[in-house]
């Protein structure tokens, strides 16, 4: 059936929140739009209300503040996206991290539903393609439950094994956030013991994966300057392709002070939002990449203005995708065009289901995921799967 933009078949009428729970560190939800006539589409707003949790009452949060921006765009054609924007905007970005979140998900989702109403992939929506396949590194750390540097090295090895080139790993969440109340009474010599074992479990990654793979470390913004300095400096035998967030990003000074004075690459920006958000540290080349995620950075035409302003002072685009295969699809259409591009993460191990979620089935292949040319985001769900993790 054709349509026009005049076609009342293809204004919103109905949304569905759908939540599938993976594990105790979290639960994927998903948005689905639909039109008054046959077309679906679909968005991802997992792990809004943080990264390291799985309950209901955070998953009924979302469900929440996804209902409550549903009005902005019921009743409207999917290609609104600008006017939904500007209807919404202000507002998530008052309320914060969650509802932007909420407000992503809707997004990917009138996306999805305008390619295909043109019958078309989303990156043909955004200026076209500049590569058929999305560089792909394997986030480990969802899969290590031992937390030994045994197990570090396996689940490395093991993703090495099906592939990828790329592998990151989190070796040092055992340390207390800063500012927290373990943070405060912490025995004499308890952060350098986490600080010795972080290390230990960075050098059996690399020897299991030799030195050829890529190896990235993310820190979860565990540190003040001068230990974060220190621990780059003893890594730098090991060759990392970049460390990332040693401190909270938005501490621009201190994660500025510590790029001067490291010879890796910093890498960051996992939960800033908007372009504004990710100004100060482009503009202040405070990192080398920016790591904004399309579930929490205000979805995908925020993410490819926040990639604009990226290149404009010099720094890579690596989307944060520690996801379900929703925010992946919309990740890799987002990704497709944009020439700060470099790779795009991917939550190895995390769900042996996962690739079946989705029709057609999630692959990849040498490290990369191809990219589809199907209409919209190029995936449905599976809904017998959906059902048997619901």
């Amino acid at each position: 059936m054709e349509h026009s933009a005049r076609d009342g078949s293809l204004k919103i009428s109905g949304l569905e929140v759908i939540r599938v729970r993976v594990s105790p560190r979290g639960n994927w939800t998903f948005v689905r739009l639909r039109t008054g006539g046959s077309l679906s589409g679909l968005g991802e707003a997992s792990h809004g209300a943080g990264f390291t949790r799985a309950s209901d009452g955070d998953d009924a949060r979302m469900r929440s503040a996804i209902e409550a921006l549903f009005p902005l765009v019921e009743g409207r054609l999917p290609f609104d996206v600008e006017a939904f924007r500007e209807a919404a905007w202000s507002r998530v970005r008052r309320d914060g991290l969650l509802h932007v979140t909420a407000f992503s998900a809707i997004e990917q989702a009138m996306w999805d539903l305008a390619g295909k109403a043109l019958k078309v992939p989303v990156y043909n929506l955004l200026g076209g393609k500049l590569r058929d396949t999305i560089p792909v590194y394997a986030n480990i750390n969802r899969a290590v439950r031992e937390r030994s540097p045994e197990d570090f090295a396996r689940q490395a090895a093991e993703a090495a094994a099906e592939g990828f080139v790329a592998i990151k790993a989190a070796p040092f969440d055992d340390f207390p956030a800063p500012g927290s109340e373990r943070s405060g009474t912490c025995e004499p010599g308890e952060l350098d013991r986490l600080e010795a074992l972080g290390l230990r479990r960075i050098a059996a990654i690399r020897r299991a994966i030799g030195p050829r793979i890529k190896l990235m470390i993310d820190c979860h913004s565990r540190f003040e300057s001068e230990r974060a300095i220190r621990i780059a400096r003893e890594l730098e035998p090991l060759d990392l392709a970049w460390y990332e967030e040693p401190v909270d990003p938005q501490q621009i000074e201190a994660t500025k002070s510590i790029h001067d004075a490291i010879s890796q690459r910093l890498a960051g920006g996992e939960i800033l939002f908007g372009a504004a958000g990710f100004e100060p540290l482009c503009r202040t080349r405070a990192v080398d990449i920016i790591m904004p995620d399309v579930k929490h950075c205000g979805g995908i035409l925020e993410g490819k203005k926040i990639a604009a302003l990226a290149e404009a002072h010099g720094v890579e685009f690596s989307p944060h995708n520690p996801s379900g295969p929703v925010a992946t699809a919309a990740s890799a259409q987002l990704a497709a065009g944009l020439p700060n591009f470099s790779i795009l993460e991917y939550a190895w191990g995390e769900a042996e289901w996962r690739s079946q979620l989705v029709v057609p089935p999630e692959r990849f292949e040498n490290g990369c995921l191809p990219l589809s040319d199907r209409p919209g985001l190029g995936i449905e769900l599976n809904a017998d799967v959906v059902a048997a993790h619901g």
